[in-house]
């Protein structure tokens, strides 16, 4: 299914072959956690700026409006209409994020809803279960996310327990897409390798997955409180024990920074929510650094967010406009600045996918780096 085209050091250029269409690797995957990309950004938008994969989660879609509804509704694809592929996480980021709601135990996590506290139970079967009722094209196994400064003896412990649930996960997956109900009976599951900041954690874990031949790996439980420093560290001494013929995707990276580095060391999936939170809130990506509309200096600007930007804002509307609507706290100035930073982020993967292809992504990274700290 992932097959390398070219390598340039550790940086790989790939295909991944999906049920709902060929991925490009590396590629940026465009957030929208409740089937939805914060800014009042369409499906169609998606399309328009190039997205190629959609990311949402599965314990906020169980939550509501519930994962069986979506499955009498046809699954995921049909519910939003979006015909490309879809990632969904496994809810397991919500054992981490939501620490004060929840009690983990060996058969899985029990929480009380964000929403109206009501009670959840969590387990592998129950997050292969509602994926498979999503209909994703790539499920993430279900695990736990401990902090990354969490103590040597409890990772050690959880990470454990992780392997364990993985193999649970295997077997539920290879269940469901055997049903004859089950509406994409080729979803594809990813493995999620964890150990903090501890290499020889993380080393031991990857060998262990790395031999349950799933269809990827994973590396999470990265930018939840390390510096971009260890974070990189991390990469470098542990994915050269993934497997050298499956996708490696880094969880909830990053900047365009880390994302550059991220590839040199050999990462070929990504997603955050950054360009679309930063966007809300008028902080924009540019080839020349960042910039905040909400600074005064661009009242009178009737510049493009960026010049020669292709993206649906900068062909038409000026940096002053946008300002306007952003500070008259109208939903199209979120949805503009929404709009450019995730065309920013895809069409950097489109360039990035370009070099490797013509073997300078080297020289890509030094300029893009470069150009980018202008700011």
């Amino acid at each position: 299914m992932f097959r390398l085209l070219k390598r340039e050091g550790r940086a790989k250029r790939g295909e991944f072959q999906t049920v709902h269409g060929v991925i490009q690797t590396p590629v940026f995957m465009n957030v929208g956690t409740v089937a939805a990309i914060k800014g009042a950004v369409s499906t169609q938008d998606l399309e328009e700026i190039h997205t190629q994969v959609e990311l949402s989660n599965t314990y906020h879609l169980h939550v509501r409006p519930g994962d069986k509804i979506i499955k009498q509704l046809g699954g995921l694809h049909r519910f939003m209409s979006w015909d490309r592929p879809i990632l969904t996480d496994s809810g397991g980021f919500q054992v981490f994020s939501l620490a004060g709601l929840r009690k983990i135990k060996e058969e899985g996590v029990y929480f009380n809803s964000h929403i109206d506290g009501r009670k959840i139970f969590m387990g592998p079967e129950e997050s292969m279960q509602i994926q498979s009722n999503l209909a994703s094209t790539i499920a993430m196994a279900f695990d736990e996310c401990p902090s990354a400064r969490a103590d040597r003896t409890y990772v050690k412990n959880s990470v454990e327990r992780t392997t364990r649930w993985l193999a649970r996960c295997k077997n539920e997956m290879q269940r469901l897409n055997g049903l004859e109900d089950t509406i994409n009976r080729q979803q594809l599951l990813f493995a999620i390798n964890q150990g903090a900041v501890y290499p020889d954690i993380r080393i031991e874990h990857a060998k262990i997955i790395s031999e349950m031949e799933l269809d990827g790996y994973a590396v999470g439980g990265l930018a939840v409180g390390e510096t971009h420093e260890e974070m990189y560290h991390i990469l470098e001494e542990t994915i050269p024990f993934l497997p050298k013929d499956k996708p490696v995707y880094l969880m909830g990276v990053g900047t365009p920074a880390n994302i550059l580095e991220s590839v040199e060391r050999g990462v070929d999936f990504f997603d955050c929510v950054y360009p679309t939170r930063n966007g809300r809130h008028g902080h924009l990506y540019t080839n020349h650094g960042k910039i905040n509309l909400f600074n005064a200096k661009y009242e009178l600007d009737s510049r493009p967010i960026e010049e020669g930007c292709g993206c649906p804002a900068c062909r038409r509307y000026s940096r002053a406009y946008i300002r306007h609507l952003l500070k008259a706290k109208e939903m199209l100035g979120m949805r503009l600045c929404v709009l450019h930073n995730l065309y920013f982020y895809n069409t950097m993967m489109e360039e990035i996918r370009a070099a490797l292809d013509a073997g300078e992504f080297a020289a890509y990274k030094k300029q893009k780096l470069q150009n980018m700290s202008q700011d």
